[in-house]
């Protein structure tokens, strides 16, 4: 079976989820080819693992000091491109589709009724999850930014509903040596100056902070460090807690990992907003509506990370694809549910967890 998959490269997160699917999907007979859009091509690092990848401008979000910029949005999207690369990609050559919230590969699978399944954080706002910032126009982008005829959304918790545990790609062993000073710092819709000024103070915790930088630089208990797949991978290992945005496959393997975690929400997008409500919810992480040194100070000396630690679900979902009975994922769902485990929350994964009537607004109800 051929395969088209799309990957969402607005952030690194869909990326690391894809990278665990690809690991796996190489121990098939399957034959996969790889799209990513929303970033220059220079822009993406560590790629050779998906061989000879498509790149693609789609859609993206423009941010400016950790704020959706609407304006600059309509500006940044090429959306005549957009449309013609829909038209010319060819995804008749191919049995299947699969997007992880990929809008051209999705939208040229619906074009040419081939099946396209989703696969990613995203999917999960199918169900009545925990929701926060939702407003019309967010909720028409949910529905309408990367359509599905299947999907698998994936969720810290399953709330009762027929949703997926994350996908954290956690290697054996890994985070057993822990630095307790050493925290990980990935605010990418931050300003440097801003975030540096807010940690300068705080010398008793090493912070090696994450972003578009030239090169390694030591600022005292600042660490910058430029992006890097196998140095990030590194540091958060051996470091005692995470400093992000609210993107969700970070959070997702702070968690496995048991690293305390403390949540920026980006404003303005629901995804984020809403990543935010979970963690408070479940009790996974504090949060932070904007970049505060309070917060920071309060959650570096009194907050312990719960651990969750997930089963190996990028393998199991491509033993389902290999499989072929995409049209029912229950039995998929139910058993790494069932293997999910919290050594410092009881009954973690067997408590449905309803979200309450504070933090639920109507299911989106993604168009197949």
């Amino acid at each position: 079976m051929k395969i088209l998959y799309g990957v969402q490269a607005t952030g690194n997160g869909h990326i690391t989820r894809a990278r665990a699917i690809s690991a796996a999907l190489e121990n098939t007979d399957l034959q996969v080819d790889y799209l990513f859009s929303g970033r220059e091509r220079d822009k993406f690092f560590d790629m050779k693992q998906f061989g000879d990848w498509r790149c693609l401008s789609g859609m993206t979000f423009v941010h400016q000091e950790g704020k959706i910029d609407n304006l600059r949005t309509l500006r940044h999207n090429k959306i005549l491109q957009f449309f013609r690369d829909i038209r010319e990609l060819p995804v008749d050559d191919y049995d299947l589709v699969i997007t992880d919230f990929e809008p051209v590969s999705a939208w040229a699978a619906r074009r040419a009724g081939k099946t396209c399944i989703g696969i990613g954080h995203q999917y999960a706002f199918d169900y009545p999850i925990p929701l926060r910032g939702s407003t019309l126009s967010s909720r028409m982008i949910m529905r309408h930014f990367a359509p599905a005829s299947l999907s698998l959304g994936l969720h810290w918790h399953h709330f009762g509903h027929n949703i997926l545990p994350p996908i954290a790609d956690i290697p054996a062993g890994a985070g057993r040596h822990v630095d307790p000073r050493k925290i990980v710092v990935y605010l990418g819709f931050e300003s440097p100056q801003k975030v540096m000024s807010l940690l300068e103070p705080m010398e008793d915790y090493i912070f090696y902070y994450y972003g578009e930088f030239e090169r390694h630089e030591d600022r005292g208990n600042i660490q910058l460090r430029p992006l890097s797949r196998s140095g990030f991978q590194q540091d958060l290992h051996t470091c005692s807690g995470v400093i992000s945005n609210a993107g969700f496959e970070l959070a997702s393997e702070a968690i496995q990992l048991g690293k305390k975690l403390l949540a920026k929400p980006l404003q303005g997008q629901m995804e984020q907003l809403s990543n935010a409500a979970a963690l408070e919810q479940l009790g996974l992480g504090m949060t932070m509506n904007s970049l505060d040194a309070g917060t920071i100070r309060h959650w570096l000396d009194d907050w312990k990370g719960p651990q969750v630690v997930y089963p190996d679900v990028a393998g199991a979902i491509v033993d389902w694809l290999v499989a072929g009975d995409w049209k029912d994922s229950s039995n998929l769902v139910t058993n790494l549910w069932a293997q999910v485990e919290s050594p410092d929350i009881a009954d973690f994964a067997a408590n449905p967890k309803p979200t309450t009537s504070a933090t639920l607004a109507a299911n989106t109800g993604r168009a197949a």
